[in-house]
């Protein structure tokens, strides 16, 4: 063989075998995996996934492939973790109010105007007490693999603007189906409904509801714009999105092929939370231009909200454990 016919073909070899540096090929084999979650590919946390699947591709040298089923392809948030539990499904992408059913913990996230700003949430699910929490799914036949970002939680109505607790009461709002968000939206004299996402739409278009609460991407690619008038930053929750893997899967992968999942999630977030953070902006601007009324509770009227809400507080933080509520409260101080 001619010499650069020699070096065009060790190059070659060394382009294919570049994503696999560190890695031992033979450890990894041929997959194809079933990744689905519950919103559309286009809003961040799509992205996030996508970014994920290359990532995944990139690191295993194009063995492992994830196929995404975007916009409850394969069910609601609760089905999809149930899958995932049992094997069906190999990947799941969810908001992590469903995961308090499995593991009660989670209901941290979930505790009304715990966070203040992105700073402090990327502190709190990056730190000990979300690794922890990723951690406790084992015993329910989960492996959480990273954290990404769904956003602040902000409640959108037929109605009018909400900026206090009176704006509140008699509205009929959809809330997932989570015992803090029930009884929080219940302290504020609302008439709270447990719902499944797909049917939210259609309830809000007939009137069977008048409200809702998401962070600004849901209301976005859902065109909530189209049955709802207002939008309240009310910022009341964030929520994360937890990435969890069947456990019957994770068991017979190889460290190698964990470390690529474990790698290529850890990556993904950073990117996932830029994106995330980066539309929140034009997506307030488009929601305005498509006829939708922002308006922003003044910190006096928030801290109003809050203290209506701190029975619930109290009765979940004493649920979730004293050192749990510490350690999160820690994790915050710390972040500022």
């Amino acid at each position: 063989m001619p010499v650069n016919a020699r070096l065009a073909a060790a190059l070659a070899v060394a382009l294919i075998a570049a994503p696999l540096a560190g890695h031992a090929a033979d450890d990894i084999q041929e997959r194809t995996l079933k990744f689905g979650y519950s919103t559309f590919e286009a809003h961040p946390l799509g992205q996030g996934a996508n970014k994920f699947v290359a990532l995944v591709d990139e690191k295993s040298g194009g063995k492992i492939k994830m196929k995404v089923y975007p916009a409850t392809q394969l069910g609601s948030e609760t089905q999809t973790i149930s899958a995932t539990q049992g094997g069906v499904q190999d990947i799941v992408g969810t908001s992590t109010a469903p995961i308090v059913g499995l593991v009660k913990e989670y209901a941290i996230f979930d505790l009304p105007f715990l966070l203040a700003n992105e700073k402090q949430a990327d502190s709190l699910v990056d730190g000990p007490v979300g690794q922890a929490l990723l951690a406790k799914l084992q015993d329910k036949n989960l492996v959480g693999l990273c954290f990404f970002e769904n956003g602040f939680r902000n409640v959108t109505n037929s109605k009018h603007p909400i900026n206090t607790a009176e704006d509140v009461s008699g509205l009929k709002i959809r809330v997932m189906q989570n015992p803090v968000y029930i009884d929080a939206f219940k302290m504020l004299g609302a008439n709270a409904v447990p719902m499944p996402w797909p049917e939210v739409y259609t309830a809000l278009e007939s009137g069977a509801i008048d409200a809702q609460e998401n962070p600004f991407g849901i209301i976005y690619v859902n065109k909530l714009n189209e049955v709802q008038k207002y939008v309240s930053v009310t910022k009341h929750a964030y929520s994360p999105w937890a990435v969890m893997m069947s456990k019957k899967l994770w068991d017979k992968l190889s460290p190698t092929e964990q470390k690529i999942f474990m790698d290529s999630c850890n990556e993904a977030k950073l990117y996932q939370r830029q994106v995330s953070r980066a539309e929140d902006a034009k997506i307030i601007a488009e929601l305005k231009a498509r006829g939708m009324q922002i308006n922003e509770p003044t910190p006096a009227q928030l801290a109003e909200l809050k203290a209506k809400m701190q029975p619930v507080i109290a009765k979940y933080s004493e649920t979730l454990g004293a050192d749990l509520v510490k350690q999160a409260q820690d994790s915050i101080a710390a972040s500022q």
